[in-house]
């Protein structure tokens, strides 16, 4: 379940929005100005924050700034009835995940919250930060050649490629590049393509003028606007459609883009870091992905190993993650027993340290006492075997496994295919895929 504040002094659109993110089962509050939307960050732990520029009193800038460097680690999504390209930026600038103008269909809102708390890792740059105070990547020295090529990539302005399995972190590595760059006073925005419907992909990276289709009400600037003087990471840039490689190419040559509805060129100073899960060397083979494209940002290439090529990383991330839900206020727990770290040593993790994640915070929720243990994370009786959590029934396969996983969280979100992706830490195209693959219906 999301918990959200909606922060707007216009009360017809605050009980308008809560309402229908309440009937999508959503726990909402609100409040009407800055200074109350403050007041109330302070006291209660949050998902996302859809907060209105323009108030009186505190506006959103200055709310949002407050957010990305005094206030908790919560993603901020900006609304306004002034389609101004010069206030989206800045908002970007300011740690802004994403900006709706005015007016905008509810569920648009959704799915940019929604989007927003996925897109959120365990780590969150300020802007006041500088080289040297980055988050550490890792703890394992087979992450050292990756940390170092990065270091090494940070200072010019080379595209580059991560790749790696679902949920090794490629976002962060994306961060950490961003943040040892000269670029690190600028706005970093991510998207995710493969989480796009194919339909809207073009607008939201070049951005569309007001009248350019149907319900445009007002210009929309896009992610290559919204990054400029930063960095736009391009993840699971393995599934952009084949005409959509074409226009993505032209704008990596030309450094220039187009609106939709547009007629005039935008020069645009952005870095691209892209990332995939994807063979794509087959992919070019297989002519589903573009050669050309491929050299394009395949210039320095980082491949993240799996978390279970880095054991030293389990526990490091494991007391991580956890720290992280008590400074949220989600938990009191503050310590994983010894037994239940060894059970996490010993598991696989097919899913990564977005499993781990997701795991820790499962045995939040779960735990009876003061401390984690094996129990909690699914892993009694595991320690030292390598099974993955089996609730006390057999393993099988990795197949077999993630076929009761997908059919278990589309149980608990009702078939709520988003939500059920974002528990499972995939996107909602991968899990379609797997559900196809796997044969699996709705119940």
């Amino acid at each position: 379940m999301m918990r959200v504040l909606i922060v707007d002094d216009e009360e017809a659109l605050r009980r308008t929005l809560a309402k229908f993110l309440a009937l999508e089962g959503w726990e909402v509050r609100e409040a009407s100005n800055g200074l109350s939307a403050r007041r109330i960050l302070e006291d209660e732990p949050f998902d996302a924050v859809a907060l209105d520029l323009r108030m009186p009193g505190s506006d959103g800038l200055e709310v949002l700034e407050w957010v990305t460097t005094q206030g908790p680690a919560v993603p901020v999504v900006m609304m306004s009835a002034f389609g101004d390209v010069g206030d989206a930026v800045a908002a970007m600038k300011r740690g802004a995940a994403d900006y709706l103008v005015k007016p905008f269909d509810p569920d648009e809102l959704r799915i940019r919250l929604e989007k927003a708390r996925e897109e959120q890792r365990w780590t969150r740059p300020r802007p006041q930060d500088r080289r040297g105070d980055e988050p550490v990547l890792s703890r394992d020295a087979a992450m050292a050649p990756v940390v170092d090529l990065l270091d090494r990539a940070a200072p010019s302005d080379a595209t580059v490629l991560i790749t790696g399995e679902s949920g090794t972190g490629k976002e962060v590595a994306a961060r950490y590049l961003h943040r040892r760059s000269d670029r690190s006073d600028g706005p970093f925005v991510a998207v995710n393509l493969g989480g796009l419907p194919e339909g809207l992909v073009e607008s939201e990276l070049f951005g569309y003028e007001k009248g350019a289709f149907t319900g445009a009400d007002a210009r929309k600037i896009g992610f290559f606007e919204a990054a400029s003087g930063g960095t736009l990471f391009l993840d699971e840039v393995g599934e952009l459609p084949g005409a959509l490689q074409v226009k993505l190419l032209r704008a990596l040559q030309d450094r220039k883009i187009q609106r939709l509805g547009g007629l005039g060129v935008i020069p645009v100073d952005v870095r691209i870091v892209a990332a995939t899960n994807r063979d794509l060397e087959a992919a070019v083979a297989r002519g589903e992905f573009r050669e050309d494209l491929y050299y394009r940002i395949n210039v320095i290439r980082a491949e993240l190993p799996p978390l279970r090529d880095r054991p030293a990383d389990v526990p490091f991330l494991a007391r991580l993650f956890l720290d992280r839900l008590r400074e949220r206020g989600r938990t009191e727990i503050d310590e994983i027993a010894p037994l239940a770290m060894d059970a996490l040593a010993a598991y696989a993790f097919p899913g990564n340290v977005r499993e781990l994640e997701n795991m820790v915070e499962r045995a939040v929720i779960l735990a009876d006492g003061p401390v984690l243990r094996a129990g909690d994370f699914g892993l009694e009786g595991a320690a030292g075997t390598g099974r993955p959590p089996t609730s006390g029934r057999p393993a099988g396969t990795l197949r077999d496994m993630e076929i009761r996983m997908i059919r278990e969280a589309l149980l608990r979100n009702e078939n709520h295919r988003e939500r059920s992706a974002g528990e499972l830490g995939i996107s909602r195209k991968t899990l379609h895929n797997k559900m196809k693959e796997y044969g699996i219906a709705p119940e």
